[in-house]
């Protein structure tokens, strides 16, 4: 089965000293043991980018472009990169009309948007509420998943 895993898990999962680095960790390997297809669009690469590079005391992970560009070729290594559609932004733009999407939350909207044009009907993350107005997307919280598969 195919599981968009949201940013969150991708930025604990290579962040060692991440409260929760160990359950994204382990998340994922029960993911793939299991033998789901772990996959990312553009904009979490995008998102992961943005924290990547940005100064540990802002929130970030504070790694320089280069360093940032070796782990996200690691991440499009171990994930299956899905692109976006042209029909993303129509399809983005329904979702948050229909749902009254707004602030932040439009972040989520566009990759529900990406997993609906893509059939993907879960999302691995740890801010499962995000994502709780949308009918038909499960969400998977890493703490649910056995790490041994």
């Amino acid at each position: 089965m195919d599981i968009l895993t949201d940013t969150n898990i991708l930025v604990r999962g290579v962040h060692r000293k991440a409260a929760k680095h160990r359950e994204a960790i382990g998340a994922l390997r029960a993911l793939r043991a299991r033998g789901d297809r772990i996959c990312i669009v553009p904009q979490n690469v995008y998102e992961f980018w943005a924290v990547a590079t940005r100064p540990a005391g802002n929130n970030g992970l504070g790694l320089a472009p280069s360093q940032a560009d070796r782990v996200t070729c690691r991440i499009e290594e171990l994930c299956t990169v899905l692109r976006d559609p042209p029909a993303l932004y129509d399809e983005w733009r329904r979702l948050i009309v229909v749902q009254g999407v707004s602030g932040k939350k439009t972040h989520d909207a566009r990759l529900v948007a990406a997993m609906t044009l893509h059939g993907i009907t879960q999302i691995l993350t740890f801010n499962t509420d995000d994502f709780t107005r949308y009918s038909g997307i499960t969400v998977i919280h890493p703490a649910t998943l056995d790490a041994s598969g």
